[in-house]
């Protein structure tokens, strides 16, 4: 079965709803122009523009405008915009960084939706801006074919926007890929690695980067965070990427400083004067907020994780592993505690029940984590642990709420579930088997990992037996650390769900878009 194409369906005023909160927002290249310096008259977009969020009816838009602006959305199921429909969206004002974001509803289901984005100067109402074009897909309310992408791990280890090796060029692989959406497993930026003009390749040669002021410490301010994600959008590429393919995105440590976890004191790292983690946190989740295509939660300003659907034959489950974990260290407690916290009591009652309540054939887990996988926090003395993963052995610290939740899953009857993950900057794909682990009260299931998108390459790392993970394929740098983006050990993982028989093929991919691995797994039916 293929994706349905683009018709003439008409949005009717009626038919479309708009909710609309302050947030951020970026420009596409390629149809757009690049990122404009200098301030002009008429307001203009300042880097690009973005999609994320969808459901069967709706989508979230995004932008950011130069000054004082109304975001203003024309939405249609034609590229012509025959008889679309303008919508009145947020101011974008100095308090929010002068971003906006959008929720669209009443759109068709499982359809192309092209969306024509103006800014209105609220100095002068009879000014605008050029109009900049985008295109979402929505989710599909009957059985079709699904592709989607993920990765991880964007501009880190020093490695910016190098223009002339091509810019972030792992984010253009992904579009030729024509996904319907991206799930950006996290580290989305990293605020706690500075870019500078220069990096030293391994070959000898010199790595040039594109450098901004905001990206040259580590963030400490509101505004050093909010910088981390404009450096990243005036990378062409992922501006041409984000105006075609919505992203649904997740965090993990490096949207806030390496390794962190709530209350925690930075007491010996020198280069930051802000010593609480919590604080940096409180300013990394709002520039996090600002500049994601996420809803918006009124009541819960902060959460990121929730599920999205994306019709009969999947649900996605993204996690949050860093807002309400315990503090890192041994992690060795034989019985769960506040301390060996790592998905947090809510957020672990908010899984079960959303698992148990899906109709969908596959229910996929975004974890910003690997499982099995041993990730240090002093990774020389190999005595702390910032994983749940913590040696070969029972079940200990963070493991305990991944054994409830794989226990709950197989007594429960919950079927089809596949992790997916990013974080350690190789790919691999992992085969949790029950008969081979130390905890087997489980049903044996997959994790893919794959990413860095763009960043240092790493790895491999050490396997925790405790869920008995077998490493069917891997690629990664052989034990060096910090390769750059130029030696190509960067990857992206490609999923297709066929229409018909549901068969979820995963496909490990590099940024030359070679398929490295490939497993089609078969839905169990009850």
């Amino acid at each position: 079965m293929t994706k349905p194409k683009p018709h003439s369906r008409n949005l009717s005023r009626r038919s479309v709803l708009v909710g609309g909160t302050a947030a951020a927002g970026l420009l596409a290249a390629k149809s757009f122009p690049a990122p404009a310096i200098a301030q002009s008259k008429r307001p203009f977009f300042t880097h690009g523009i973005q999609s994320g969020d969808i459901s069967s009816d709706g989508a979230v838009v995004w932008a950011r405008a130069d000054k004082p602006a109304r975001l203003m959305v024309e939405v249609s199921t034609t590229e012509s915009f025959k008889n679309g429909q303008m919508l009145r969206g947020p101011a974008a004002l100095a308090n929010g960084d002068f971003t906006a974001k959008m929720e669209l509803q009443g759109l068709p289901a499982g359809q192309d939706v092209f969306y024509r984005m103006h800014l209105q100067d609220l100095d002068n109402v009879n000014s605008k801006s050029e109009p900049v074009t985008g295109r979402l897909r929505t989710s599909p309310a009957a059985k079709r074919d699904i592709s989607f992408v993920w990765s991880g791990d964007t501009a880190g280890q020093g490695w910016g926007i190098n223009e002339d090796w091509g810019g972030m060029r792992g984010y253009e692989t992904m579009r030729r890929n024509n996904p319907d959406f991206f799930i950006h497993s996290g580290d989305t930026v990293y605020a706690d690695g500075p870019i500078q003009a220069e990096k030293a390749l391994p070959d000898g040669g010199i790595w040039k980067n594109l450098v901004t002021e905001e990206k040259s410490k580590v963030a400490e301010t509101l505004a050093e965070f909010r910088g981390n994600y404009k450096y990243n959008l005036l990378d062409e590429n992922v501006r041409a990427f984000n105006a075609e393919v919505p992203m649904l995105a997740q965090w993990d440590d490096h949207e806030v400083v390496n390794n962190w976890y709530p209350g925690e004191m930075l007491i010996s790292d020198d280069r930051y004067k802000v010593k609480s983690a919590s604080l940096l946190f409180a300013r990394g989740a709002r520039a996090f907020h600002e500049y994601m295509p996420l809803r918006t939660r009124p009541n819960e300003p902060e959460r990121i994780y929730r599920k999205i659907s994306y019709g009969p034959s999947l649900d996605i489950f993204f996690l949050d592993l860093r807002s309400y974990r315990g503090p890192n260290g041994a992690n060795n407690q034989a019985e769960a505690s506040p301390e060996t916290a790592f998905m947090g009591a809510q957020q672990l009652r908010w899984l079960k029940r959303e698992l148990l309540a899906s109709n969908a054939t596959w229910k996929v887990i975004a974890s910003d984590m690997p499982l099995g996988l041993i990730v240090y926090d002093n990774w020389k003395e190999k005595n702390s642990f910032e994983n749940g993963a913590n040696g070969d052995g029972p079940v200990l610290g963070r493991e305990h709420d991944i054994a409830e939740t794989l226990r709950f899953i197989k007594h429960s009857g919950v079927e089809n579930t596949v992790w997916l993950t990013a974080d350690v900057h190789y790919t691999a794909a992992h085969y949790y088997d029950p008969n081979k682990a130390q905890f087997q009260d489980f049903a044996p299931f997959w994790e893919f990992v794959s990413g860095p998108i763009h960043a240092g390459s790493f790895g491999p790392g050490e396997m925790d037996n405790t869920f008995g993970p077998e490493v069917k394929f891997t690629k990664n740098p052989g034990g060096k650390a910090n390769l750059p983006p130029s030696e190509k050990l960067q990857f992206f993982g490609r999923v297709d769900i066929d229409g018909e028989s549901e068969e979820m093929k995963v496909t490990l991919k590099d940024i030359d878009d070679q398929d490295l691995y490939s497993v089609t797994l078969e839905p169990k039916r009850s």
